[in-house]
């Protein structure tokens, strides 16, 4: 549905042309939730805003829906961008109209319905963001999320194949972030809609996004499905990003008495990485019964990613040297991750 390539954008700055986008590539498959993500002034925004053209590429293409949009200008470009929707972070939905007219003035401006088909098309896309009883409703009468969704709904009045969100959940509490969240995949499953999902927040992405993209500087640094990027980030602004939903790192005070262990010893300290299959299955009951071993559980935690099991445990693991490797190789069958973090002395009892 969307094809980048080698897009640049600079700037004008005192001193000459300051770099903002450098050579990004990417490809969006049609009716996927693809996310940009990136900390601040990372690029993301800019980049958003040229696939619509609000902002002009300095090089680069971009096409949309098999059409070069980044070669289209005046009219042309005008009627292209009918089927790209934006969603934007502040609303900018007009005080003076009420929910009804915010919904109707894209149909207004594009011209070539009567009155009654703009109502019947307005009314429509109130009743599926959940809005159908707030038609007459003015700005000020609504909560955050609920002009969020005049918004939402006003992208969608074209009835346009790719929706924009540019850190559309960002100004919003948790509790109306999620039902954000949940609205954008119910029309991403309904409409079969192509959603471009720009944030600086994992969790987001994490919720409903099915591959993502990570900016830093404005380079794509890293780029997959949401969770191998969460199970397996290889960037370190990527580590750092996944660090602020999934604790991967290990509590100080079990760092430190690894910091401070014997590298001999008759127990492992052992990072065992649940995903796939077998993430479900007993595998510290099965170490236990099999190999005789005992297990001290220090640091652990599970989460669900894309309807999909992921977890760490950290644990201490005593017993005879051949049969520590024995559950190592046993795990590693498993297609699970068993990393050993050091060697301390070996746990008194086990706990499975």
């Amino acid at each position: 549905m969307i094809a980048i390539e080698a897009l640049e954008k600079a700037f004008p700055g005192p001193t000459g042309p300051v770099p903002v986008l450098r050579g990004i590539d990417l490809a969006i498959g049609k009716g996927e939730i693809f996310g940009i993500i990136g900390r601040s002034g990372a690029g993301k925004s800019t980049l958003v805003r040229c696939l619509n053209l609000l902002e002009r590429p300095t090089a680069g293409r971009v096409v949309v829906g098999g059409r070069e949009i980044s070669a289209l200008s005046g009219a042309a470009l005008r009627a292209a961008r009918h089927d790209i929707g934006m969603v934007f972070q502040h609303f900018n939905i007009l005080s003076s109209r009420t929910v009804r007219d915010n919904v109707a003035l894209p149909l207004e401006l594009i011209g070539g319905l009567t009155r009654g088909q703009r109502l019947r098309r307005v009314d429509e896309m109130l009743e599926l963001v959940g809005l159908a009883d707030k038609a007459h409703a003015y700005p000020a009468q609504l909560s955050g999320g609920q002009k969020q969704r005049v918004g939402i709904a006003r992208a969608l009045a074209s009835r346009p194949s790719v929706l924009l969100c540019d850190e559309a959940t960002s100004a919003l509490d948790p509790e109306t972030t999620k039902s954000i969240l949940a609205l954008l995949s119910e029309i991403n499953r309904a409409l079969g809609l192509t959603v471009v999902l720009i944030t600086h927040e994992m969790q987001v992405i994490k919720e409903i996004a099915h591959r993502v993209a990570v900016l830093d500087q404005g380079r794509v640094v890293e780029q997959g499905r949401v969770f191998d990027l969460f199970t397996q980030p290889a960037h370190p602004v990527t580590r750092a990003l996944v660090r602020e939903v999934l604790s991967l790192d290990l509590p100080e005070s079990v760092a430190a008495r690894l910091r401070h262990a014997p590298l001999t010893g008759p127990g492992l300290v052992v990072r065992i990485t649940f995903t796939g299959p077998s993430a479900r299955e007993p595998i510290l009951s099965d170490l236990v019964r099999r190999f005789g071993l005992s297990i001290n559980i220090l640091h652990g935690q599970v989460d669900t990613i894309q309807d999909a099991p992921f977890g760490t445990l950290t644990v201490e693991v005593g017993g005879a040297e051949a049969s520590l490797q024995a559950a190592l190789d046993y795990v590693r069958l498993k297609s699970l991750k068993a990393e050993i973090l050091g060697r301390v002395a070996a746990p008194d009892r086990a706990v499975a």
